[in-house]
């Protein structure tokens, strides 16, 4: 009797901060030595090559690029420090400027258009019930995977002066609107911002369908018990739900549309004058024609920067909201009184 009451007072003792921690509804978090001790390191082996591969080809570049931007480096002579006089460039060179907002412009185009294509695709062919309806889709996916060389190289046939789309303008009677699209100083960015729509927006659709695929069908029911109608549905219903997939849609095309370069290169390289070049082709032409490393370096750290900050805020503003949603029940009526008699 004696031995055992101190061993039931030391488990009394141990399991109070656990009874305590249940009462409360506090979870504790396991401390980070805890994990590291419970961490099997064998299985690390299985994921070093992939962790050599991602630090040799990203970090390591990262790194040197960072390194380089506070010289003044051509690559074959010694550098000279400059500290930060190549990010004071980059901030107070008016071309710069100007190529980001063309950029920024090109985000409409890229970002906002092919979403809602996307969305009103996605909405649509969720609901027709037609033969042949997956290879459609199939087709309409074609663009992704294509090659931006190819794609550019067609754009670029096709938007020529003597290309087909002029000689359609031509055979309508519209041969007035006939322009080189990608040569005119007027037309040259929006037809680059066409192709990148033409490209984007295959992506989206499949986002959203893969989206509008896990929706519970009974909700669309409930909705039409109630007289909701087809937009009325896609509003209420769909939209709402597919808020992960265009969060994920919004931060690869906004990727896309900050860091494009091949299919810009490989139309226009930036003309006619400048009214097309973006911050990577001056990334490209600092560092291989220009010979100005240290600024290239620069200006390649900045973009980073404005990509995760974009990136960041897209996350924050479509986030999933934690916690039960409230459902909308009407207005309450009070409650009427019982007097007893």
């Amino acid at each position: 009797m004696s031995t055992a009451a101190p061993t039931a007072g030391r488990d009394t003792a141990a399991s109070a901060p656990a009874a305590t921690d249940r009462a409360g509804g506090r979870r504790r978090r396991p401390s980070p030595l805890t994990y590291l001790s419970s961490l099997h390191w064998t299985s690390l082996l299985y994921v070093a090559p992939a962790l050599a591969f991602f630090g040799v080809f990203v970090l390591y570049p990262i790194g040197i690029s960072v390194w380089y931007s506070f010289y003044d480096y051509d690559g074959l002579t010694v550098g000279t420090p400059v500290g930060w006089g190549n990010y004071t460039a980059v901030f107070t060179d008016g071309q710069l400027r100007a190529a980001l907002l063309h950029s920024l412009v090109l985000l409409f185009f890229y970002a906002a258009l092919p979403v809602c294509v996307g969305l009103l695709l996605a909405g649509a062919m969720s609901r027709i019930r037609v033969y042949g309806l997956t290879v459609f889709r199939a087709v309409l996916f074609v663009p992704q995977i294509l090659s931006s060389v190819v794609v550019a190289v067609a754009w670029r046939n096709l938007l020529a002066e003597d290309g087909p789309a002029n000689a359609v303008l031509r055979a309508v009677g519209l041969g007035r609107f006939a322009t080189s699209w990608l040569g005119d100083f007027d037309t040259a960015l929006p037809s680059i911002g066409v192709i990148g729509s033409w490209v984007e927006y295959g992506l989206c659709m499949v986002l959203f369908l893969s989206g509008i695929v896990a929706i519970d069908r009974s909700t669309y029911e409930a909705a039409r018990l109630d007289g909701a109608g087809p937009v009325r549905e896609f509003f209420a219903i769909t939209l709402p739900a597919l808020r992960p997939q265009i969060s994920i849609a919004l931060i690869l095309t906004i990727t896309f549309a900050l860091r494009n370069f091949d299919l810009i290169w490989n139309t226009t390289r930036g003309g006619p004058g400048t009214t097309t070049t973006v911050p990577s082709l001056y990334v490209y032409q600092d560092a291989f024609q220009n010979r100005m490393l240290g600024r290239a370096s620069a200006l390649a750290i900045v973009l980073t920067v404005v990509i995760l900050l974009v990136v960041v805020v897209v996350q924050l503003v479509l986030r999933e909201r934690e916690g039960p949603r409230r459902r909308f029940t009407g207005p309450r009526t009070p409650a009427r009184k019982v007097h007893s008699s």
